[in-house]
C-alpha cells in the first residue's frame, strides 16, 4: 500500500539505479547520491504515518490550456482516426486535484495530476532543478506555509506526472536554432546540424522564465482547483500490487491470435532525442531502418541482437539488445511492478515509465471498465522505470518515444491486460486471491563506479576557505540583479534569520571546478519586490579536503558577506 510516484525532472543527482545502462550514463552506482535519497524518502513516509490523524478528502477538476503540447504529433496521428475524433487536443488537458484537510476543514495538503513532461529546464542547465512541477510545488507551498522555508512547514503540495510521455512544456514548439525555420515534421531535424539543432523553446525567453511561466501555470490553476474542492471522497481505500515479467507476458488480441511481449530493447531512434533536447550524433527520429555504420560499432562493442528479438520489435531497428546483455549487470529491468490504489471513488494507476497521451487514454478506459463511477487517474514514473509505453500505432512511427517503449510494440496491451486484472480484483473483493509475481532482483555484487575519488582542494597562498572573493555593494534596490543573501537581520532579537536556502526559486547555487585544485562558488538571489527593508547577508557553507599524511580529512568551512541592505524601490 505504498506507492513511491516521483516529481520528474531532468536536473537532479543520478547514481542511484541498479541497471547497468542507468549506472553507466551516470558513471555508475554512487551510494553519495543514494543515500540521502532513500534516507529523505524513508524520514517523509515515517513522519508522515506518526501524523497520521482523521480526515477529509475532496476532488476537483479542470482544463489548463496554453500549457503544453505535443512533441511527436506525427506518431499521435497514426493512432485510429475515429480513436482521435472523440478527444478536442492531441494531449490532455484535464488537471484533478485532491484536496486534503482535517475534521476542522483546515487544509494539511493536495495532490494534483497533470501532463506536461519537466523539460522546462533544458540540457545546458548544471543545477538541481526540480523544473516546472516542482516550482509550482514550491509556490504553493510558500502560499500556504507563509514564512516558512522551502520543505518546511504543516501544507504538503504533490505535483504528480501523468500521461506525459509526448508532452512538452515548450509551448513554441520546435524550429532550426541555426536557421530560425521549421524542423522536418516526421525526423525533427535541420539540413544543418541535424537534431542537435531542433529545439523546441517557450513560454518564456530562456529557460528559467519558461520554468517559472509554466510553473505558475500549473500552480494557478491547482490553486483555484483546491479552493474550490468541494465534491468529497467516501468509500474504502483499497490497494493491490503484482510483480510482473514483462519480457514474456501474452496477451490475447482476439478470439484467435495472441501477441506477447519482448525482451528490453532501445531503437535508432533513442539516440536521436526529441524537440525537447536532440542528441548529438547523426540519428534521427522516425528511424525504421537500420544504420550499417552504428550497427556495426554494436555489435564489435556489446554483441548484434539475436533474430528472435529483431522479430518481436519489428519495425524498431535495435540500436541496444539490452535484454541480452547482461554484464557487469542486466541492462535493463525484467520484473516491474504494477499497482493501483483506490481512494473512494478516485483510482489512481501507478505506470512504472512514461505512458503517451494516447495510450493514457486507452488504459484509463480499461480501468474504468472494471468500476462503477470512478475517476481513473495515471500516476506515471512509478515505483520503477521502464522508459516510455506508446500505443501499438505510435510505436510503428518509430520516434523517440516509440524507440524507447523497451518491451516492444504490445507493451501497452501487456500492461492494459495486467491493470485490468489488478482493478477487477479490487472491484470483486479478490485482491488476497492475486499471485505475488516473480520477485524482482536486489543486486550487492558488480555494481561498479566510475567516479574517481575527490582530490585534495587547493587554495591560494594567504588566503583561507570560506574567503568571499568579490564582495556584495553596501545597498541594493530590489529591481536590480545581484549576488544571493539568504538571512536577514531582526532588529527585535538582534539575530540573523534564515529567509532563503538553496531549494528557493530565488536562489542559485553555481560551483566552478578551476585550475590547481581550486574551486569558486558563486550564489546568486533574485531579490523578490517584497523583500523587507533591512540589513542582509551572503552565508556559504561547505567542505574542504586535505592530507594529514596519508589519511584525508574533510573539514567544514563557512563564508560569510559583508552586511548589505535592500532598500525600497522608487517609481517616476
Amino acid at each position: 500500500n505504498v506507492l513511491l510516484s516521483g516529481t520528474h525532472t531532468h536536473c537532479g543527482p543520478a547514481g542511484y539505479f541498479q541497471f547497468t545502462l542507468f549506472m553507466i550514463s551516470s558513471k555508475g552506482y554512487i551510494k553519495s547520491a543514494i543515500q540521502p535519497l532513500v534516507n529523505g524518502i524513508v524520514k517523509s513516509i515515517d513522519r508522515a504515518h506518526s501524523q497520521m490523524r482523521p480526515g477529509r478528502i475532496f476532488r476537483s477538476r479542470g482544463d489548463l490550456e496554453d500549457s503544453s503540447l505535443n512533441r511527436s504529433p506525427h506518431s499521435y496521428l497514426n493512432n485510429p482516426e475515429d480513436e482521435r475524433l472523440r478527444y478536442k487536443s492531441n494531449t490532455d488537458k484535464q488537471m484533478t486535484v485532491l484536496k486534503f484537510t482535517d475534521l476542522d476543514g483546515d487544509g494539511i495538503g493536495m495532490i494534483s495530476w497533470f501532463a506536461v513532461h519537466a523539460v522546462s529546464m533544458n540540457y545546458t542547465n548544471r543545477m538541481v532543478s526540480s523544473d516546472n512541477m516542482g516550482f509550482a510545488s514550491y509556490l504553493l507551498e510558500q502560499d500556504k506555509n507563509p514564512g516558512e522555508l522551502p520543505g518546511q512547514g504543516g501544507f504538503v503540495a504533490g505535483f504528480s506526472s501523468s500521461n506525459l510521455g509526448d508532452v512538452s512544456p515548450n509551448t513554441r514548439g520546435p524550429h532550426c536554432v541555426n536557421t530560425g525555420l521549421p524542423c522536418d515534421y516526421l525526423n525533427s531535424s535541420c539540413p544543418v546540424g541535424g537534431t542537435k539543432m531542433c529545439q523546441a523553446f517557450g513560454p518564456g525567453n530562456d529557460m528559467f522564465e519558461s520554468t517559472k511561466i509554466i510553473g505558475h501555470n500549473i500552480y494557478r490553476k491547482a490553486k483555484e482547483l483546491y479552493a474550490n474542492a468541494v465534491e468529497e471522497l467516501t468509500g474504502f481505500l483499497h490497494s493491490a500490487h503484482q510483480w510482473v515479467n514483462m519480457t514474456d507476458v501474452t496477451v490475447q488480441i482476439n478470439n484467435t491470435h495472441t501477441v506477447r511481449t519482448c525482451k528490453p530493447a532501445l531503437g535508432h531512434s533513442f539516440a536521436a532525442g526529441t524537440i525537447d533536447g536532440g542528441g548529438d550524433l547523426n540519428f534521427t527520429q522516425g528511424a525504421v531502418d537500420g544504420d550499417p555504420f552504428w550497427d556495426g560499432i554494436r555489435d564489435a562493442l556489446v554483441g548484434a541482437p539475436s533474430n528472435e528479438t529483431q522479430e518481436c520489435h519489428h519495425p524498431k531497428p535495435i540500436l541496444f539488445s539490452t535484454g541480452e546483455m547482461n554484464w557487469p549487470l542486466p541492462w535493463h529491468p525484467q520484473i516491474v511492478d504494477v499497482q493501483i490504489i483506490t481512494i473512494g471513488s478516485v483510482a489512481v494507476v501507478a505506470v512504472p515509465g512514461e505512458i503517451t497521451t494516447m495510450s493514457g487514454r486507452r488504459l484509463r478506459e480499461a480501468v474504468k471498465q472494471a468500476f462503477r463511477d470512478t475517476e481513473v487517474v495515471i500516476a506515471g514514473l512509478s515505483n520503477m522505470y521502464t522508459h516510455y509505453i506508446t500505443t501499438y500505432e505510435e510505436y510503428q512511427v518509430q520516434r523517440y518515444e516509440g524507440a524507447s517503449t523497451i518491451y516492444g510494440p504490445h507493451t501497452l496491451s501487456a500492461y492494459i491486460q495486467k491493470y485490468r486484472g489488478l482493478a477487477r480484483a479490487i472491484a470483486q473483493d479478490q485482491v488476497s486471491e492475486l499471485p505475488v509475481g516473480p520477485q524482482p532482483p536486489f543486486f550487492t555484487k558488480n555494481l561498479f563506479n566510475l567516479l574517481p575519488a575527490a582530490s585534495v582542494d587547493g587554495k591560494p597562498a594567504n588566503a583561507s576557505f570560506g574567503d568571499v572573493l568579490q564582495q556584495v555593494y553596501p545597498v541594493y534596490r530590489q529591481r536590480d540583479k545581484t549576488f544571493v543573501t539568504v538571512e536577514i537581520y531582526n532588529n527585535v532579537t538582534e539575530s540573523w534569520e534564515v529567509v532563503h536556502t538553496d531549494a528557493s526559486w530565488e536562489t542559485r547555487f553555481h560551483w566552478l571546478k578551476g585550475s590547481n585544485r581550486r574551486s569558486n562558488a558563486t550564489v546568486e538571489w533574485f531579490i523578490p519586490l517584497t523583500a523587507p527593508n533591512a540589513s542582509y547577508r551572503i552565508r556559504h557553507f561547505g567542505h574542504h579536503k586535505q592530507m594529514n599524511g596519508l589519511q584525508p580529512v574533510i573539514t567544514p568551512y563557512e563564508g560569510v558577506s559583508d552586511i548589505f541592505r535592500v532598500a525600497a524601490s522608487f517609481y517616476y
